[in-house]
């Protein structure tokens, strides 16, 4: 058998195997193309008013107004913006509640239903919404499915490949035909989105690989030297896969922390990255804890304009890190992290992230039709085959 039909065949059983799996994760990932952007804009609502020349309010007196509002409430930590009508958004337990930077006054709550949908659509993605016992069974079912998807990206660039290059065979595969219609527009257009759609979307599902699988963060350390980290517990590859972004759980009790200093902290954490969009700190768990401010100068979802500062209560640097002082095997498990939804290049990158995820529903819609009228005329030649057979030997006679 031809080295290409045995590719064919075999990219016709991954996704016979995987097809539904696959055409799952790929409309919750066109869903969630823009998760980033729905949860923000759900919350746009929520704006900072500044009355005048008036100036934000220190942090203290932001978290000491914040507990006299809302008393049941505990604060585990705050993230400012450079933008002057962005609120002060305060994490506490399971929620994010906004406050008004120049009076201290409590916004609100971050809305909750548009993320509960977000939040439901990852788990979709992620293990079919399977919970209890069963969720790490289905999150395995949705790696290998991934896994088989990768084989079917690449076979199918292999199949593709024209025999003899020339215009009319680039054509019959890189463009759409109009008016073609049945097998003839299923075959075009699995082609045609295949061809166009192939490297994209072939590092959006590469990328996948380590969030879903311990091995696939060890291969990505070892492919440039470097020895695996240790593996985290709770499964999974070592990554929060699709979106992620959940609230911090709630903390273990504690004495209440004096939030002196902090204003003066938060203001030389802003002056160690020029054009800091956010800065949020984790408020620390004693009086005499180390302070971390993760500060960010793109819009969440590129690591290499993200950077951790550590100060203590004197203002002193306890470590500094950044993308650039990451090992390379650090710097690219994040980029893959962020490669997977297209974040690491902003809203361009979710776009086409989000245009090839549409492109992979229609593969495997169009597949799976080709498979089925492969079978359906397999079976009518079976078929046909017995009367042929009667027909010949009646002839004979």
């Amino acid at each position: 058998m031809p080295l290409r039909s045995v590719f064919f065949w075999l990219h016709l059983a991954a996704g016979l195997l995987a097809g539904i799996l696959v055409l799952t994760m790929s409309v919750t990932g066109v869903a969630l193309t823009y998760e980033r952007q729905l949860a923000k804009w759900s919350d746009s609502e929520f704006k900072s008013v500044r009355l005048g020349a008036a100036e934000r309010l220190p942090v203290e007196q932001l978290l000491e107004q914040f507990k006299r509002q809302r008393p049941d409430a505990e604060p585990s930590g705050i993230t400012m913006s450079a933008t002057d009508t962005e609120p002060v958004a305060i994490a506490a337990g399971q929620r994010t509640v906004y406050v008004d930077a120049y009076s201290g006054q409590v916004l609100g709550d971050a809305n909750q239903g548009v993320r509960r949908v977000l939040s439901d659509l990852r788990a979709w993605h992620r293990w079919l919404a399977v919970e209890g016992e069963g969720r790490a069974s289905a999150r395995a079912l949705t790696g290998w499915a991934n896994v088989l998807f990768l084989f079917m990206i690449a076979s199918g660039i292999y199949i593709w490949f024209p025999r003899r290059w020339s215009w009319t065979s680039v054509k019959a595969i890189g463009l759409f035909k109009a008016g073609a219609t049945g097998k003839a527009r299923d075959f075009n257009w699995h082609n045609v989105i295949g061809i166009w759609s192939a490297v994209p979307l072939f590092i959006v599902v590469a990328s996948a690989v380590p969030i879903s699988f311990p091995w696939g963060t060890a291969l990505v350390y070892r492919a440039v030297g470097e020895e695996p980290p240790a593996a985290r517990g709770g499964g999974g590859g070592g990554g929060e896969g699709r979106g992620g972004r959940g609230e911090r759980g709630e903390r273990a009790e504690r004495e209440p922390v004096s939030y002196d200093g902090l204003s003066a902290l938060m203001a030389r954490a802003q002056r160690q990255e020029d054009g800091w969009r956010t800065v949020n700190l984790r408020l620390p768990s004693s009086a005499d804890a180390p302070l971390v401010f993760a500060i960010d100068r793109g819009d969440g979802g590129q690591p290499h304009l993200r950077s951790t500062l550590t100060l203590n209560r004197a203002g002193e640097v306890v470590t500094y890190e950044s993308f650039s002082s990451q090992s390379p095997g650090r710097q690219l498990r994040s980029v893959m992290r962020f490669a997977h939804t297209g974040e690491v290049l902003g809203l361009p990158g979710q776009t086409v992230a989000g245009l090839v995820s549409a492109g992979g529903v229609v593969l495997v819609w169009t597949g799976i039709a080709l498979a089925w009228r492969r079978f359906r005329a397999w079976t009518k030649r079976r078929g046909a085959k017995p009367v042929e057979e009667l027909a010949a030997r009646s002839s004979a006679a």
